[in-house]
């Protein structure tokens, strides 16, 4: 049986001795094998940009932005959540870690397309499973489901040497058989089976699962659906295959389930690891899903904006005539009747509004940032607004700046976005609703 590490946003992992406290969230304590598995993972992601981890001592690793599932070769697992709850008295781990975990999910719904629907209350206990089991729950559910409403099935050519004909001789061959092989006929023909793209990824996902999974009711149902799934053969180029994946009306039960195949399939760690190891590793940027589920919110609340992510139409330089160092908001807001646009940037990061000596927890190059995009997109003629996650008692209202130019509507917002009740934003745009 593996080991399961749960810990959250910029915790610390360090390696076991005798003696050591037991792990929290915030600080674990892994074996040394575990530990060296990590360290060989910072240096490869290290070489291609992305900063995954930080060295924090000659046995200790700082996490950075990046939460999901990390298995290392010695079965170790480490979920690494979001940090989005301070610890509130009298509250239980148990508690905190399940309220990060369900923002996980809502954000990996919202960030993936993931085909999935709460059932309410009932479904409270799913809450307490790490997020790579509720993952492989959904893909097992959704398989279920396909299976019971029946595979798709696909005509294969198929060339083979048979004493009968069938389909059609090929001639040449014939012809050029020896005496003895006369009777023999080299045939050409279609066969109607499941053998197709979409059916060889999911059985390949299903193997996967049964591997991977550690939870007794998600590995049952995997191994009866993998005892009824026993002819279909698995991919051999999970690429091509997942390019050859159609869609249409005839393969319209396919379109829930592809999503979850991806996501166990798919390399989601932010560079691939070198070397022959790969485990259920499935990390994410916490940076990027919080950008994709305000954009998310804002489209279904803002019926009378274009809600436009990534816009990069402007930039700061030119070189030879020619436009370099573009500007690209996350977020570009335009009202749908009236000239209004509003660019908006979110960050993951926890504001302290009444720390005014720490400048709020403000960076200078965000500040500076915004201001970049108020000249180059707006002309200093609307407001800028950046958007933090909500925190009570720290950061649960908005902060209000103005630019040093003369335009008095060059304006600076800070709003925060409440993560569990997304609808509140409006009360910060009620002001440009119509």
């Amino acid at each position: 049986m593996s080991d399961l590490i749960t810990v959250r946003e910029y915790a610390y992992i360090s390696v076991a001795y005798a003696g050591c406290p037991e792990s929290s969230i915030d600080h674990a304590y892994i074996s040394a094998p575990a530990f060296d598995h990590l360290c060989e993972l910072s240096a490869s992601f290290s070489k291609h940009g992305a900063k995954i981890f930080e060295l924090a001592g000659r046995r200790k690793l700082k996490l950075d932005q990046y939460v999901g599932i990390i298995e290392t070769k010695c079965g170790t697992r480490i979920e690494i959540l979001p940090k989005h709850i301070e610890n509130a008295v009298g509250e239980s781990i148990e508690s905190v870690v399940e309220k990060e975990r369900e923002l996980l999910k809502k954000m990996l719904r919202v960030s993936l397309h993931l085909p999935y629907r709460d059932a309410g209350e009932a479904n409270l206990s799913r809450f307490k499973q790490p997020i790579h089991e509720w993952i492989i729950e959904q893909f097992l559910c959704n398989f279920e489901k396909l299976i019971q409403r029946g595979l798709r099935f696909d005509y294969n050519r198929v060339q083979e040497e048979q004493k009968y004909l069938r389909g059609q001789l090929q001639h040449v061959k014939h012809m050029r058989q020896p005496p003895a092989k006369k009777h023999i006929f080299p045939i050409e023909h279609d066969v109607y089976e499941v053998n197709r793209p979409e059916n060889r990824l999911i059985k390949t996902a299903l193997d996967v699962v049964c591997k991977k999974t550690r939870s007794s009711k998600n590995w049952k149902l995997a191994q009866e659906l993998r005892l009824m799934t026993g002819e279909i053969p698995k991919s051999q180029n999970i690429t091509q295959d997942f390019k050859q994946w159609q869609s249409g009306r005839l393969l319209a039960l396919y379109i829930d389930i592809k999503p979850w195949t991806e996501l166990i399939l798919s390399e989601y760690m932010p560079v691939s690891a070198q070397g022959d190891w790969r485990g259920m590793s499935l990390l994410f940027p916490m940076e990027k899903l919080f950008e994709h589920y305000v954009a998310y919110h804002l489209r279904r609340e803002l019926k009378d904006w274009d809600v436009s992510t990534q816009v990069s139409s402007q930039h700061i330089c030119l070189h030879e005539d020619k436009p370099i160092f573009r500007l690209r908001p996350d977020i570009h807001i335009q009202h749908k009747q009236k000239n209004l646009k509003i660019v908006l940037d979110t960050k993951w990061k926890l504001l302290d509004q009444h720390n005014r000596g720490g400048r709020f927890g403000f960076k200078d190059g965000d500040i500076q940032q915004m201001f970049a995009y108020s000249h180059y997109y707006l002309e200093h003629a609307s407001e800028v607004i950046l958007i933090y996650p909500h925190l009570a008692n720290k950061f649960d209202d908005e902060l209000r700046f103005k630019f040093n130019v003369q335009s008095d509507k060059a304006l600076l917002r800070a709003i925060p976005f409440h993560l569990d009740e997304p609808k509140n934003v409006l009360e910060y745009l009620s002001g440009y609703q119509v």
